[in-house]
């Protein structure tokens, strides 16, 4: 029953099977929907077809990074959160990729506290922004009209 109320997709790109597993456990009595694609080029065609709000990516793919990744999301009109899984993940990482404007860094092997936290952060920011893009929208609307 709890598979038919999904209400929420992640995109997981380029994460290895075994995290993919454990990821997909982890989403499985959540409200989360696990999609997974292997390198940038899938990630952004699915992105442009599918409403997703969390991506959760490795940091080096097969034809990109995570950096390259982001600034191709940023050109959608929505962008999803950005979250780096690693299993190096060190303060370093985190205070680039929260530098370039993603979300966070999940470790790996992944933890389920940690992933369903963090994972509901990145959806609430990704909602944060929406809200802040239509309230300029309708300030500028109404600058206009006046």
């Amino acid at each position: 029953m709890a598979h038919s109320m999904k209400a929420h997709t992640i995109l997981s790109v380029g994460i290895a099977e075994d995290d993919s597993l454990s990821l997909d456990k982890i989403l499985l009595d959540s409200n989360w929907q696990l999609h997974g694609v292997g390198n940038c080029q899938e990630a952004l065609a699915f992105l442009e077809h599918h409403h997703v709000t969390v991506v959760v990516s490795e940091p080096e793919l097969p034809d990109g990074t995570w950096r390259e990744l982001l600034r191709s999301m940023a050109k959608l009109s929505a962008p999803p959160s950005l979250i780096i899984s690693s299993r190096l993940a060190d303060h370093h990482l985190w205070a680039e990729v929260l530098n370039l404007g993603g979300f966070d860094v999940l470790m790996t092997p992944f933890g389920a506290e940690e992933v369903l936290r963090v994972t509901s952060g990145a959806q609430r920011d990704w909602g944060g922004r929406q809200i802040e893009g239509l309230a300029r929208s309708a300030t500028a609307g109404f600058s206009e009209s006046q």
